[in-house]
């Protein structure tokens, strides 16, 4: 059943992508930033589903997943964020990060070829941080990419809890390891419509207005 869940992700992504691609010049950067968000996570799924069809081994993808999504999603935090003081933090933190990381695949270079929980919760958290400050900002401020810092809120939490505890049923049965994955496939079907309905909301508007012009 995950499969099918996972399926339906992707599916939901490349639709947001595609669409998110009509507007990429035209709405500002934080848009342009999020539709490479987009492609990025779209490109390492598919070559993972690619390599995993063919019986490769496909866990060192997860890296480019969690350091490309951290990366791209800090840059897109700088652009939405109004305080200097908050910008600045993302800004310290994306440096740290990846330098610490840098560091740690250097000294270890093993940890490159299997899940790195580190580098899962470091990168998931302040992105969880930083989506509570925008949330915390549109209290008093325009609502802008509301529906995808909720889903950014919603997705980052359950699933780091849920990679974090999966790490866990690895010694359990495969039943139990089987609930986690569906969970996850579940809750990022959850995060691709978020993302879906902010489109349909605050751009799809300004597609049809732009067209009739």
């Amino acid at each position: 059943m995950w499969r099918l869940f996972a399926d339906i992700g992707y599916l939901i992504l490349f639709l947001n992508l595609i669409l998110f691609i009509k507007g990429a010049s035209n709405d500002g950067k934080a848009y342009s930033i999020f539709t490479w968000y987009l492609g990025v996570i779209f490109l390492v799924q598919v070559t993972s589903m690619t390599l995993k069809k063919f019986n490769i081994n496909n866990l060192y993808l997860s890296h480019f997943y969690f350091i490309g999504q951290f990366t791209l999603l800090s840059l897109f935090y700088i652009n939405i964020l109004k305080g200097e003081l908050q910008k600045k933090i993302v800004k310290v933190f994306l440096i740290i990060v990846l330098l610490a990381l840098a560091i740690q695949y250097a000294i270890d270079f093993s940890l490159f070829l299997k899940f790195n929980l580190f580098e899962i919760f470091i990168t998931s958290i302040l992105l969880i941080l930083y989506a509570t400050f925008h949330f915390y900002n549109m209290l008093n401020e325009k609502k802008e990419f509301y529906f995808i810092n909720m889903g950014i809120l919603f997705y980052l939490f359950g699933s780091t809890i849920l990679f974090l505890v999966g790490n866990l049923t690895i010694v359990l049965s495969p039943k139990m390891n089987k609930i986690t994955w569906i969970l996850n496939s579940i809750l990022y079907v959850l995060y691709q419509i978020f993302i879906l309905v902010e489109w349909k909301k605050s751009f799809s508007k300004k597609r049809e207005f732009k067209t009739i012009l």
